[in-house]
């Protein structure tokens, strides 16, 4: 009859005949998905009114708007679209209108990865010297990340920037989505790359500090920089707008 000390080196010795002395087991690892902190679909919402976040993280959007510009609901497919003012050529007196919510720590990525996007149709005769679709924070101070359309080609662009260290990483299309027509645009920042994506397909990558973070108090503008005159207004629809983190 074997005894418990017996057996023990039993199973000690089979174990070594079965398993390499530097054998070691590796814990699996599941990859996290992103976490959407920011949605509007803008399907839910009534002119004049808020815009709720669909990502149920209540981060509502207000209207801010001058010189008699507004915000009105269009059609696409069963849902709804947000069309911003059109262009126009009187300068800082146009017709501008954007839509903000208050700061949030979770819409603030740090140094950590964060991806953002939105649905555009932009009109080929409606582009600007620069006009912004989303933005959080401003390159002077505490960082930012921002989604535009860059020049009168329409060529959309990704850009980050430090909360410390001072100037911009840009990562801009090759092609112009100034053609009247729907495209999806995502930015992706994952370590040190910056990438740009149009309608699921890479068309832009930039070599960024892996320690870049962003981290502001500045409220989350959809449609322009701001609520002041100088806002970079973006003169399409948008539809689609999300932000997710890591």
């Amino acid at each position: 009859m074997k005894t418990w000390g017996n057996l023990a080196a039993a199973l000690a010795a089979a174990a070594a005949v079965m398993l390499p002395a530097t054998a070691t087991f590796a814990a699996a690892v599941t990859p996290t998905a992103p976490v959407v902190v920011a949605r509007y679909t803008f399907d839910n919402t009534a002119p004049g009114r808020t815009v709720a976040d669909d990502s149920g993280h209540g981060h509502t959007l207000t209207a801010f708007a001058g010189h008699g510009g507004k915000i009105t609901l269009a059609g696409r497919g069963s849902g709804r679209a947000a069309a911003f003012p059109a262009k126009c050529k009187v300068g800082k007196s146009c017709p501008h209108a954007v839509l903000q919510a208050a700061d949030a720590p979770e819409l603030n990525p740090g140094p950590g990865p964060i991806r953002y996007g939105a649905s555009v149709r932009l009109g080929r005769h409606a582009t600007g010297s620069g006009e912004n679709v989303l933005q959080k924070g401003y390159s002077a101070a505490g960082g930012q990340y921002k989604l535009q359309i860059d020049g009168t080609a329409g060529r959309p662009s990704c850009v980050l920037s430090d909360n410390t260290v001072r100037g911009i990483h840009l990562a801009q299309s090759d092609v112009s989505v100034a053609d009247g027509r729907w495209h999806t645009l995502e930015c992706r920042r994952a370590g040190p790359a910056l990438t740009l994506l149009v309608d699921g397909a890479v068309h832009a990558t930039v070599a960024i500090p892996a320690t870049l973070s962003v981290a502001n108090t500045v409220p989350l503008s959809i449609g322009g920089k701001g609520d002041g005159l100088d806002n970079d207004q973006f003169h399409g629809t948008l539809d689609d707008v999300w932000i997710a983190l890591g």
